[in-house]
């Protein structure tokens, strides 16, 4: 089974009272409650990609997390992963490490990045059904302004309706998807789990705004 996260930030203190307000009495406690989750899910066969931001942490901080984390890991390379440029550091803990990659993930494509990507590879394909072909699944913005400003950027390009090869009108397609680890309670996730954990996030987030009419 293949799962996906992002910005977990182990050993980033900072997260605990600011920006994401984790809660967390320490790092410790948060790295200790992630690797619980992970692990929870995660099984010695399967594989989980990290959507960047893996560690705040150390080469040698970052030696003490990886023996504790099952399955195998690849890394989509985050603004913060700064311990990769320190000659410290050991790679060989991820099976691969990328700025960007496109995989597929039963019958889909999956677009890979940090950086969320408005306009994506493959994002008019669609089923014949009109399910989507091609997901695009980011992280770097966690949950800030700048994700709402994704999500308006999605209600408004699903919203705006363009000609098809068939000489018709369709709505434009557009399915992103920040798998942002406090989204999941920091749980690594299948591709099917993350389509269903954004749905329900966003008519809660839509049931709100009705509640504020």
């Amino acid at each position: 089974m293949r799962y996906y996260i992002a910005d977990c930030h182990f050993f980033h203190e900072q997260l605990n009272n600011q920006m994401d307000h984790r809660g967390f009495n320490n790092a410790d406690e948060m790295n200790n409650y992630m690797i619980q989750k992970w692990n929870k899910k995660v099984r010695k066969n399967d594989s989980v990609v990290v959507l960047g931001d893996f560690s705040y942490g150390t080469p040698e901080q970052n030696a003490e997390i990886f023996p504790q984390l099952h399955g195998t890991i690849y890394l989509i390379e985050g603004n913060h992963d700064r311990y990769l440029k320190d000659k410290k550091y050991a790679s060989d803990r991820f099976a691969w490490i990328k700025p960007y990659d496109e995989l597929h993930d039963n019958q889909r494509k999956v677009i890979l990045s940090h950086y969320p990507i408005m306009c994506y590879n493959g994002q008019y394909r669609l089923k014949n059904n009109k399910e989507p072909k091609v997901y695009m699944l980011y992280g770097h913005v966690h949950d800030t302004t700048d994700q709402r400003l994704i999500e308006k950027f999605q209600e408004i390009t699903r919203g705006t309706m363009k000609m098809g090869l068939d000489e018709k009108m369709h709505p434009i397609p557009c399915h992103m998807i920040n798998c942002f680890c406090m989204y999941s309670d920091y749980t690594p996730l299948s591709l099917d789990e993350w389509i269903e954990n954004d749905r329900r996030r966003m008519e809660q987030i839509g049931s709100a705004q009705n509640e504020l009419l």
